[in-house]
């Protein structure tokens, strides 16, 4: 589909400054959104009882406006039969019509041509004076889903829009997937010359390989121009606007778009949450554009994307992508259950639909808060990228707080609220004057959480020059904890008394919460002058060691949970801070394991070489594709735990972690394996990255070597000449000499 005169037509419109739109990456200020703006994709399966279930979810979340997909195959019957059911029930039905797959292949038969003109005649005939629009095209721009080609394609939609103004119906197209707007361009330009324009301009406006609805799209123009050329979901809806502007079709909604559950859980395991998250973030954004008549959530009854689970699996999908056609809503209606997505599209739509967009309070930075009228009240839509938390008191004033109503993402009311995290929330006023901000950039904490731990809040240290925060179950439980882990009493024990004491001091003590249990606390004692000097402008070690547990925790990672961090606000020795978390239980340290077998054993603890490599290379696999790039992963710091053949890995000392949206470079991945593996002898390092490198696609090759080599000589070197080598020679001499 990507043919010479697309990319022709595109790439001119782009050279004569068609896409320059300034500041087109930021919301547009004080608009209307409009009162049906958020809808769903909507189908049903040959029991009718689906029909009366489908229609019963959406009063339940006040829905005025769907899309139903018909196309003429086995489906057709119950299709029509769910649309007289949406049209007697008073819903706004967009009808899109899809050609089945070998139709739209061979479009260029008259027989096929023939075929598709009496399927739409028949519909437009009945149902022209019911239905609000009706959308021509079939995400055309991805060939294996649709089967068009270009010419094929221009005789479907001459055919379905002459029919369409035959019956004077809206027509919606032509459905272009994904931010690809050469085809925008070309196609609108096309149809334009043959006078069978659309009345509305479609684009399926996806950004969930993305990772988060806020982030700038890296596949543009790869990682080093995301930041300078800012192609955020707000820029993709504008620029596409202003395309069908110039184009003469300045309406614009999109169709249909989702996060796959089972896609977000490859970086994160709280799938089901992190959809609902999206779902807010999502449609608050493309409100916030100002450019979109509609937006479309689908399919609504789905295990992988929907708002509703239908209790399959993967294996029973369609072969189709429900994007290009949602055909029916599968599975048993007894089987059905929302998903919390649901109740997060319901709050979403019932404070955005119909309201007056104003402006953002704070936005790109990581913090996003958008406010909006409604009902005579103002709303704050607020949340921070995933993993990040912003204290709501260093963005309001109290008496501020004191007057809002406070609901969480799903609409449930809340007595208090502390902070904003990537869980949106909103805070409502009476009125503008209400709200009293403390400062006019609102920022982030510089704190990492996982915000889906069930069962366990979070709770900020704010006492004196004391600073941190604490997890904990309830606000009793924070202050039982508090006053157990006070930084004025707690200090290391003595040497022989710690688990370590060297340039930390890591030491255990009972649990508060059960004394049968322990925690582990560390300390820094000793600084070196350049780390004095170079760290004075970084988080604290303990903030850091917090942060760094947490971005595992929220991917799924292996560690100890992180319970509380402390530090001095004013602390010139960097010294005065404590991170405290759960003592992990293992049977050991990967690092003997390595050591066994290069003094030649080929088993430890019962365990063979080659299970031990698989197991930790499939860990190794999921920590580098969650984006984690661990940067201390020595065999200490990866604590093993068994039962029977099943192996996991626990990670510890995580100061030094760098975490990343998308998944960690070759470069990085290297250098970990190279701290990882480093007492294990050479075989036995080939063999574990040929199984590693196996799984990412790669062989097994020199260049992949050399990093271990490099790191070899690297620490033979600081063993003979630097400190370590030092304090051996002067052992020596003391030893030899006094």
């Amino acid at each position: 589909m990507l043919t010479r005169q697309v990319m022709i037509d595109g790439l001119k419109y782009i050279a004569s400054g068609g896409f320059w739109l300034k500041n087109s990456h930021l919301p547009r200020l004080n608009h209307p959104v409009p009162d049906d703006f958020m809808g769903l994709c909507v189908a049903t399966n040959a029991d009718p009882a689906t029909d009366a279930y489908v229609l019963a979810q959406l009063q339940t979340l006040g829905v005025k406006r769907v899309r139903l997909d018909m196309s003429d195959d086995d489906a057709r019957p119950y299709q029509e039969r769910f649309l007289r059911s949406l049209l007697d029930a008073g819903l706004a039905v967009t009808l899109h019509v899809v050609q089945p797959f070998e139709a739209a292949r061979n479009m260029r038969s008259p027989a096929v041509q023939s075929a598709w003109a009496e399927f739409l005649s028949a519909l437009l005939q009945t149902h022209a004076t019911r239905i609000a629009a009706l959308e021509i095209g079939n995400t055309i721009n991805r060939k294996k889903w649709a089967g068009y080609d270009m010419p094929g394609f221009m005789l479907a939609w001459q055919i379905a829009y002459d029919l369409a103004r035959q019956h004077r119906v809206t027509v919606v197209g032509p459905n272009i997937q994904d931010f690809e707007p050469l085809y925008n361009i070309s196609l609108l330009k096309t149809l334009g010359q043959d006078r069978r324009l659309p009345d509305v301009h479609s684009n399926n406006l996806f950004v969930e390989r993305i990772v988060e609805p806020e982030l700038a799209d890296f596949r543009i123009f790869k990682h080093k121009w995301t930041r300078i050329l800012k192609f955020n979901l707000i820029k993709k809806a504008r620029l596409l606007q202003k395309v069908g502007d110039d184009m003469g079709v300045p309406v614009m909604v999109s169709p249909v778009a989702f996060w796959a559950i089972y896609r977000i859980k490859r970086r994160f395991p709280d799938g089901a949450q992190k959809q609902a998250d999206y779902v807010t973030r999502y449609f608050t954004l493309l409100a916030a554009s100002g450019v979109l008549q509609q937006a479309n959530w689908g399919a609504f009854i789905c295990h992988r994307e929907g708002l509703i689970d239908d209790g399959l699996h993967d294996a029973e999908y369609p072969a189709l992508e429900r994007v290009a056609y949602y055909k029916a809503a599968d599975g048993d209606v007894a089987r059905y259950q929302p998903n919390p997505s649901f109740a997060a599209f319901k709050t979403a739509s019932h404070w955005l639909n119909g309201a007056q967009y104003m402006a953002p309070v704070c936005t790109g930075q990581g913090l996003e808060i958008h406010q909006l009228s409604q009902n005579g009240q103002t709303v704050h839509i607020a949340w921070t990228l995933n993993g990040q938390c912003a204290l709501l008191n260093q963005i309001y004033t109290p008496h501020s707080l004191q007057q809002a109503q406070l609901f969480n993402r799903d609409g449930e009311a809340l007595a208090s609220l502390n902070m904003l995290t990537e869980s949106p929330a909103y805070l409502v006023w009476p009125s503008a004057d209400q709200v009293v901000l403390r400062t006019t950039r609102p920022s982030l904490s510089g704190t990492v959480i996982h915000a889906h731990i069930a069962g366990l809040q979070y709770f900020p240290i704010e006492e004196g020059d004391w600073r941190g925060m604490i997890l904990a179950k309830d606000a009793a439980q924070a202050q039982q904890l508090w006053r157990a882990w006070h930084p004025e009493t707690l200090q290391p024990p003595a040497k022989t008394a710690a688990l370590r004491h060297a340039r930390n001091a890591i030491w255990s003590l009972p649990d508060p919460r059960d004394p049968t249990q322990q925690v582990t606390v560390k300390k820094p004692v000793r600084m070196y002058w350049h780390k004095t000097l170079l760290d004075r402008h970084k988080p604290s070690k303990a903030k850091r060691s917090w942060n760094g547990a947490m971005e595992l925790l929220r991917r799924g990672v292996g560690t100890a949970m992180p319970l509380a961090y402390i530090e001095h606000a004013n602390d010139p020795s960097l010294r005065r801070n404590f991170y405290i978390c759960a003592f992990v239980a293992h049977q050991f340290a990967l690092s003997k394991a390595f050591l066994a077998f290069r003094q030649g054993d080929s088993h430890f603890e019962g365990l063979s070489a080659e299970t031990l490599y698989h197991a930790f290379a499939r860990f190794c696999l999921h920590m580098h594709n969650s984006g984690i790039y661990f940067r201390d992963f020595s065999g200490g710091n990866i604590l093993v735990q068994r039962q029977g053949e099943q192996l996991e890995f626990v990670l510890i000392d995580t100061a030094r972690l760098h975490a990343t949206p998308t998944a960690t470079m070759i470069k990085q991945r290297l250098a970990d394996l190279t701290r990882a593996l480093h007492k294990l002898h050479w075989e036995g390092r080939k063999q574990f990255l040929q199984m590693y490198l196996g799984m990412t696609g790669r062989r097994l090759q020199w260049q992949f070597l050399m990093p271990f080599v490099v790191y070899d000589c690297k620490v033979w070197l600081k063993r003979t000449i630097g400190r370590k080598g030092l304090r051996k020679l002067l052992r020596y001499l003391k030893a030899r000499f006094v």
